[in-house]
C-alpha cells in the first residue's frame, strides 16, 4: 500500500541504491589498496566491497612506563583463531649486542628518536625501529666477567681485585689480544645508558626487543640526535 511504501522510504536502516545502509553502519579499517591510484596516475574502478582478510585494527600505541608500573599486554583473537599480543605498556626487553653475540634483558629508560614522527618521542610511544636508551648495567657486568675490564670506569674509580686461577687469567688475556671497542660506543657506558633500536613489533608480539647500535648506524643516529638537540635549543 501507499502507506507502507511511505514508511519503508523513511526507515533509517534501509539500503540505498548503491546497496549501502544510510545510517547505523560503521566503516571498518582496511589494509586494502582499492583506493590507491595506478602507477600511471589513473583511478582504479572499485568493483567490490572490503574483505575480511584485508581488515586492520586500531594501532596499539605502546607506551613506555617506569616507576614499577609494570607491563600491560592484551590478547587479541585474530582470523583463523590465531592470537596476537597487543602491548599497551612496556618497561623492558631483550637486547642483543651483535658484535659480541650476547643478549641480556634490560630496562628501557627513554624514547629518544623516531624517524616517522616526533610526536611519538614526546609521548614515549614504542614502535618498530624506535631508537631508545636502555640500562647498560647487564652488559657492563657481562663485559667485566668476559674480558676482565670495567666499561665506563671513572678516573677516580677503583676496581675490586678478584682472585682468579692462572687458567682464567690466560683465557681473558687471549680474548683481549685482538679485541677493540669503538670509542663512541664505549663512551655511552660512562652515562650508564646505551642507544638501541627496537626490532620487534610491540603491537603484534607484545615485546620491545632489539639490538644495540654500533658502528656506522650508531654514528648516524648520534648525528641525528645532536642535530635535533641543537634545533631545540635555538
Amino acid at each position: 500500500s501507499a502507506r507502507h511504501d511511505q514508511a519503508h522510504a523513511f526507515s533509517p536502516y534501509i539500503s540505498n541504491s548503491s546497496g549501502h545502509c544510510g545510517l547505523g553502519i560503521k566503516m571498518g579499517i582496511t589494509r586494502g589498496k582499492l583506493h590507491k591510484r595506478r602507477g600511471t596516475g589513473g583511478k582504479r574502478p572499485v568493483d567490490r566491497k572490503k574483505r575480511k582478510h584485508e581488515l586492520g585494527r586500531q594501532p596499539a600505541m605502546t607506551k613506555l612506563v617506569s616507576g614499577g608500573v609494570g607491563k600491560r599486554v592484551r590478547l587479541v583473537r585474530c582470523r583463523g583463531g590465531n592470537i596476537k599480543h597487543r602491548a599497551l605498556r612496556l618497561d623492558s626487553g631483550n637486547y642483543s649486542w651483535g658484535s659480541e653475540a650476547v643478549t641480556r634483558k634490560t630496562r628501557v629508560l627513554d624514547v629518544v628518536y623516531n624517524a616517522s614522527n616526533n610526536e611519538l618521542v614526546r609521548t614515549k610511544t614504542i614502535t618498530k625501529n624506535t631508537i631508545v636508551q636502555i640500562d647498560a648495567t647487564p652488559f657492563k657486568a657481562w663485559y667485566k666477567q668476559h674480558y676482565g675490564e670495567l666499561l665506563g670506569k671513572k678516573d677516580n674509580e677503583t676496581e675490586e681485585e678478584v682472585k682468579q686461577s692462572k687458567h682464567v687469567v690466560r683465557k681473558i688475556a687471549a680474548r683481549n689480544a685482538n679485541h677493540t671497542l669503538d670509542k663512541a660506543f664505549e663512551d655511552q657506558f660512562k652515562a650508564g645508558r646505551i642507544l638501541a633500536a627496537v626490532s620487534s613489533r610491540p603491537g603484534q608480539s607484545g615485546r620491545a626487543d632489539g639490538y644495540l647500535l654500533e658502528g656506522k648506524e650508531l654514528e648516524f643516529y648520534l648525528k641525528k640526535l645532536h642535530k635535533k638537540k641543537g634545533a631545540s635549543s635555538k
